[in-house]
């Protein structure tokens, strides 16, 4: 795209085209409306683009990773940047860094590389940074401090980046996106001083901490994902308010879970009325950006684009959980995926597990679980997928819709299980044919061993038998004097005499 200046432009969106190459140093240094609009008093006295009669105002739609935002009226103290969706390449112009008013910056998806550059660090009003899924490396800019006092939302996912994060940027950021990256060290404890954080994700680096329990202090923590670290330890009992979706599987967690263990976790026990609800509907603000992530929901990865702020989600999977799965678990009435694969819980799972009735997905595959399915399980409307195999289960499966569409795989690998669910999704199981089918030439082959087996012993046989009698009719003709001589052949003699019949 080339270089251009745009003397009134505030708002500017080329997303999801095909524009293409590298921006200069310096491009984006004749674009004088963004630098400055004047004084607040300026700002009060024009607050809108169009008729000042108040009849008319200009009004557009933008489009952020697929929210449609109308701006009913086109603030004329509102800019914005979004090239995201493109395929720009090279560094990020430096000269970004003059836009000193800017307030929305998105340069997401493309394939920017270098590092992200420090002259960000002048855009003092910024609210929204978005430079995620391109190819930036290095360490995060410590001049992002800057930004503190305004920047809401900071998305650096699926980069390079390298180092620690910083202490001090976080001030006001109600979300936090820095997954799949190469960062190290330690969560901020800084963290906890920012009490207007819903959503921190760092997974996918290489952050080597114990469980923050610490974060329980922020009282609007909505999403928390640690997901593919190297986080390890046990996890204390906390008390997560605002807390909807926690995914700290495939780390090094370890330790029981107490029974009473989720007993605090209030928001997945209950969302409110239904109105409270509607009211609501997704995670992040209401115009122009809205919080996404990726989540392992039965069995398949999948990308939330837009957060439900009703949407629930527990995954401890890929860890080394012992002991009982806690009783507790069953608060969670709202729940709709809970995965606990690949541990080593034991003992039962508890039959309150039958009271999550908006559960949709349940994975507890690859554990040491014992006993029964719960029989509760099976009057669960919503639960679409469900996966028992590879632990110690025995007796009756459920019944119900919902576990004659499962796979035989979902049951495979336990000890005893039987019923009539179990019987129609594994029937093959019981009888093969491709078994049997394989068996009946095996068979023949043996009789036929066996057949040329009696053929040789009787050929053997045969002569044999003749040469027996040959050599008989020859001693009895020629029979030597010390034969009638001897007791037995005295014995013998008498016995000849005699006529047998």
């Amino acid at each position: 795209m080339n270089q251009a200046s745009f003397p009134q432009l505030r708002i500017i969106d080329i997303s999801h085209n095909h524009f293409d190459g590298t921006l200069p140093s310096d491009y984006f240094v004749k674009w004088p409306a963004m630098p400055s609009l004047g004084t607040y008093e300026n700002r009060r006295n024009v607050n809108s683009m169009g008729d000042k009669s108040g009849y008319y105002q200009d009004s557009m739609i933008l489009m952020h990773k697929g929210v449609t935002m109308e701006l009913v009226r086109i603030l004329t103290s509102y800019t914005a940047i979004d090239f995201s969706g493109n395929k720009f390449e090279g560094e990020i112009p430096k000269s970004i860094g003059l836009l000193k008013e800017l307030n929305v910056l998105s340069l997401a998806n493309n394939a920017f590389t270098g590092h992200i550059p420090s002259s960000i660090g002048n855009l003092t009003a910024l609210k929204l940074l978005d430079v995620s899924q391109n190819k930036l490396s290095g360490e995060i800019p410590k001049e992002l401090g800057n930004l503190k006092s305004n920047l809401s939302v900071l998305n650096l996912r699926q980069n390079n980046l390298s180092g620690r994060l910083p202490h001090d940027i976080f001030e006001s950021l109600r979300s936090l996106d820095v997954g799949h990256n190469q960062l190290i060290g330690k969560l901020p404890r800084s963290l906890i001083c920012f009490s207007t954080l819903e959503v921190l994700n760092v997974e996918s680096n290489k952050i080597n901490d114990t469980f923050p329990f610490w974060l329980s202090s922020l009282q609007k923590l909505q999403v928390l994902v640690l997901r593919s670290n190297a986080f390890h330890g046990p996890i204390q009992q906390v008390f997560f308010p605002k807390l909807r979706i926690v995914d700290i599987s495939h780390n090094h967690f370890n330790g029981t879970l107490p029974s009473d263990y989720f007993v605090k976790w209030s928001a997945m026990s209950s969302l409110g009325t239904d109105e409270d609800r509607s009211s609501v509907n997704y995670m992040g603000s209401s115009t122009y950006y809205q919080d996404s992530m990726v989540l392992m929901n039965k069995g398949v990865t999948m990308e939330l684009v837009r957060i439900l702020t009703i949407y629930t989600a527990l995954d401890f999977s890929g860890n080394k959980f012992e002991g009982e799965i806690p009783k507790s678990i069953g608060l969670l009435k709202e729940l709709h995926v809970l995965n606990l694969s690949n541990n080593a819980f034991t003992g039962h799972m508890p039959s309150s597990m039958g009271n999550m009735t908006a559960l949709e997905s349940l994975d507890v595959s690859l554990n040491k679980l014992s006993g029964e399915i719960p029989q509760e399980l099976g009057d669960l409307s919503f639960l679409e997928y469900m996966n028992f195999s590879h632990n110690k289960l025995t007796g009756l499966v459920p019944g119900g819709t919902q576990f004659r569409t499962q796979p035989c795989s979902s049951f495979e690998g336990n000890l005893r299980l039987f019923g009539p669910s179990f019987d129609e999704v594994c029937r093959d199981i019981h009888t093969p044919p491709s078994h049997q089918q394989y068996e009946t030439p095996k068979l023949e082959d043996e009789d036929e061993e066996e057949v040329f087996s009696w053929i040789a012993a009787a050929i053997g046989f045969i002569p044999g038998i003749s040469f027996g009698f040959t050599i008989g009719y020859i001693l009895l003709s020629y029979k030597p004097k010390w034969w009638f001589m001897n007791p037995f052949g005295q014995n013998n003699r008498r016995r000849r005499s005699t006529p047998t019949h």
